[in-house]
């Protein structure tokens, strides 16, 4: 079954509504070919000049083939690199570069070659001096300093659902992890609201942000040390947390494993927890929460 076919089955049974429906062909359009538009679509209207974007958070994706596309290659070999190009058809985005490890030259040639099949690119564990040698070769990339990341785009994100993700953070020296977190989800077409600095030492300054934390799809809560603000979110909120332990700490911290064991032995329920400062994978996994609530209130 093709895009345009899986979209028109969830009109058919009551999982989309035309107008949503209307976005994602035009979207799928552009993203083919942007001076074509798809069989059967004739008659809808215009979108607005780069205000859609094919695949979008919240849109039906297509079946994964593990054989790839005729006459498309799935694997694009640099030698050095082995990219899977059809990632975003499987799995909702694209593949994402590490880049730590990586020359800035490599990076180059990975980004570049996303580039012409994706609608998005999305580079983690970026330095200065690799980010600059990027913004140099390639255009319409941005970096975003704090959290260490690059970002492309074909076109501007299409949010399609009214979720969004809350960014806590316990300590200043936490929030490069929380920002990958942050930018991760908004790669991912989310709304994200910053919530930083509240951490256990001084407990009153989560209580005035507890409003727009409880609203929030899915919060992923960023802290180092001993790592407690975790369990005291998961303990306040009826969504999913999701704990970042961070490096930041003294001696008896060991670089986040005493954070990391702490989460992992919250005993508020909720509480998911992934690696030390893994701010992407955090990140990640919140924007794909609020994503599928999305579809669900869609649904009902």
């Amino acid at each position: 079954m093709n895009d345009l076919e899986q979209v028109l089955q969830l009109v058919k049974t009551g999982k989309m509504d035309v107008h949503e429906a209307k976005k994602h062909i035009m979207a799928m359009a552009q993203l083919a070919d942007p001076g074509k538009r798809p069989a059967g679509a004739a008659n809808l209207p215009e979108t607005p000049a780069g205000s859609a974007q094919g695949l979008e958070e919240g849109s039906p994706k297509a079946e994964p083939s593990l054989s790839g596309h005729a006459g498309e290659d799935t694997v694009a070999d640099l030698g050095f690199a082995q990219l899977d190009l059809e990632r975003q058809r499987r799995t909702g985005f694209p593949e994402v570069i590490f880049g730590e490890g990586k020359s800035a030259e490599q990076i180059i040639a990975i980004m570049s070659k996303l580039m012409e099949h994706t609608d998005r690119v999305l580079a983690t564990r970026i330095s200065p001096d690799k980010a600059a040698a990027v913004l140099a070769s390639l255009p319409g990339v941005t970096y975003h300093e704090t959290a260490r990341a690059l970002t492309w785009f074909k076109r501007p994100i299409l949010r399609v659902h009214d979720e969004y993700v809350a960014v806590v953070c316990a300590g200043t020296s936490d929030v490069p992890v929380a920002e990958e977190a942050a930018v991760t989800a908004e790669c991912m077409g989310c709304h994200v609201e910053r919530v930083f600095d509240v951490g256990v030492a001084g407990i009153h300054r989560l209580f005035r942000r507890l409003p727009v934390i409880r609203k929030a799809g899915a919060i992923v809560v960023a802290a180092g040390m001993e790592g407690a603000l975790a369990s005291v979110v998961g303990g306040l909120v009826a969504r999913p947390v999701i704990a970042v332990p961070t490096s930041i700490g003294y001696g008896a911290s060991f670089h986040g494993l005493a954070a990391l064991l702490s989460m992992l032995n919250s005993c508020a329920a909720g509480v998911s927890v992934v690696n030390i400062d893994n701010g992407f994978g955090a990140g990640y996994y919140a924007a794909l929460i609020t994503q599928n609530m999305s579809k669900e209130t869609s649904v009902t």
